[in-house]
């Protein structure tokens, strides 16, 4: 059944990177949380708000764009510990299903791939809304979160610690904050 409500925002968009994020949070030391954030990324959408079956997702991440707040963490995970960005500088994230699962509520599936290694990875979406910004953009935007275990994609670096445990978890949580703008 068609969502009504989204039929007229069917159509062609790209992020605006400017007015979105892409971030992660990961247990460290057994004890606190560490965020993070990738500084460039672009991407696009394809809304069918008659199907929400047949929108798509597309996101490229550059690796060197990490940010942690510390220079020295982000060196490390540009590091062949982590990341190896000289031989993988992107991360890309490509739909392959999309489903309402009510009221504001989506899910978009597809495939991550990390280091050269895709795996499916499932995003839940909340429908933050839509507007026409002052400069006469048609701007949607969604908020979405996602777990994974980043041993799947071969970052496997660790330290133990002295008290037993790991320096780093081997989940991490997503959160992508997107606003994008509907193409002419």
């Amino acid at each position: 059944m068609a969502n009504t409500d989204l039929t007229a925002l069917t159509g062609d968009y790209t992020i605006d990177t400017a007015h979105s994020t892409i971030g992660f949070t990961v247990r460290h030391a057994m004890v606190t949380n560490v965020k993070g954030k990738f500084d460039e990324f672009s991407g696009s959408l394809h809304l069918d708000g008659g199907d929400p079956s047949a929108s798509t997702a597309t996101i490229d991440v550059k690796m060197d764009s990490i940010d942690t707040g510390s220079a020295d963490r982000d060196g490390h995970l540009k590091s062949a510990d982590f990341f190896t960005i000289e031989e993988f500088p992107t991360m890309t994230f490509r739909s392959t299903k999309a489903e309402a699962l009510g009221d504001e509520d989506y899910r978009i599936t597809g495939d991550l791939t990390i280091l050269g290694t895709t795996k499916p990875l499932t995003i839940d979406l909340e429908f933050n809304g839509s507007a026409k910004d002052p400069f006469g953009n048609e701007r949607v935007g969604f908020e979405g979160k996602a777990e994974i275990k980043r041993s799947e994609w071969g970052l496997t670096w660790n330290a133990a610690l002295e008290t037993g445990g790991v320096l780093i978890s081997d989940k991490i949580k997503l959160n992508f904050d997107i606003s994008a703008i509907k193409n002419a």
